[in-house]
């Protein structure tokens, strides 16, 4: 079992009714519930670790994951609201708005981590989860707590406009990335992690020599790289050609999409990612992207469902 640790929210998608008028439509969504249904629906045993309002919208990401196969045993409910992120779309290019105080998810502490069971053999975290106090202590702690013997990676989704202490926050990564054996990042993200005048190669392998043994910097319709510890030469995915309707959950449907393959290909051990080589790696980036471009070619986060990539 994969288990996804992060936030799962209500993106308000802008909609024009027949009317005419623009209005927002709910829709499940959050970065790390994104990436969980996107497994669910690749057949990976999966679950989501989040904190979700018993409010109608939490019912919502319940019925959601649930339709999506994604195990719920391990959320923590409580009658807080739920998180709501406001969309803006620009040329299908997403920035959000998001109304995040007092939240069932973003009000979960340190006291409320979670050892999880035996049969997960790697963890995802990810998202606005990571930025936020004190939700963040939670997931640390859960990180902590859960992480020995266990492939982990992240992908920390970076928004600026959420983060209130940016120092601290900075720490943060740093902890992190010295925990786990995957991390993913955009081109911009990697840019705001280490905003020196290095290369976009040399800040990739700064960040491997930080812990991880894989680096992906994905770069929109550019492809992605894929840094190897050990390996010279980074590897090269490029982007599948589609008409886009918008990037809602790309990001998200990537990630899920390369933790499936390795499932698929039995490669999930620290061991094994440790010494993953670049064939490896660049069927797992190449099942990513084909997961991400269907996903592209819809309106929200809508990832596909296996029997998709095969149609």
């Amino acid at each position: 079992m994969i288990i996804c640790c992060g936030e799962a929210l209500i993106d308000m998608v802008p909609e024009t009714l027949a009317s005419g008028e623009s209005s927002y439509v709910p829709r499940s969504g959050g970065a790390v519930f994104n990436t969980a249904v996107a497994m669910g629906r690749l057949g990976i045993e999966c679950a989501l670790v989040s904190g979700i309002s018993n409010d109608l919208f939490g019912e919502q990401l319940v019925q959601g994951l649930e339709h999506s196969n994604v195990a719920t045993d391990h959320l923590i409910r409580s009658d807080l609201p739920t998180t709501l992120a406001f969309v803006k779309l620009v040329n299908g290019h997403a920035s959000y708005a998001f109304y995040d105080e007092n939240t069932a998810g973003r009000m979960l502490t340190r006291a409320d981590a979670v050892t999880l069971p035996k049969e997960c053999h790697a963890l995802y975290f990810g998202g606005i989860s990571l930025a936020t106090l004190p939700c963040q202590e939670f997931y640390l702690e859960t990180l902590a707590q859960n992480s020995e013997g266990r492939v982990v990676m992240i992908d920390p989704n970076i928004r600026p406009a959420f983060i209130a202490d940016e120092m601290q926050y900075r720490a943060v990564l740093t902890d992190a990335f010295e925990r786990v054996d995957i991390v993913k990042v955009s081109d911009e993200d990697l840019d705001w992690i280490d905003q020196s005048d290095a290369t976009l190669e040399e800040k990739a392998r700064a960040l491997l020599g930080r812990g991880p043994s894989v680096v992906i910097i994905t770069r929109g319709g550019d492809g992605a790289l894929i840094y190897l510890k050990g390996s010279d030469a980074p590897v090269t995915v490029a982007a599948q050609k589609v008409t886009v309707a918008d990037t809602v959950g790309a990001g998200d449907s990537f990630n899920a999409g390369f933790l499936a393959n390795l499932e698929d290909n039995d490669l999930l051990t620290p061991e094994k990612i440790a010494n993953l080589c670049a064939e490896q790696a660049r069927e797992a980036a190449q099942f990513a992207a084909s997961v991400a471009a269907i996903t592209v070619t819809r309106q929200g986060a809508n990832p596909p469902w296996r029997d998709e990539l095969t149609a």
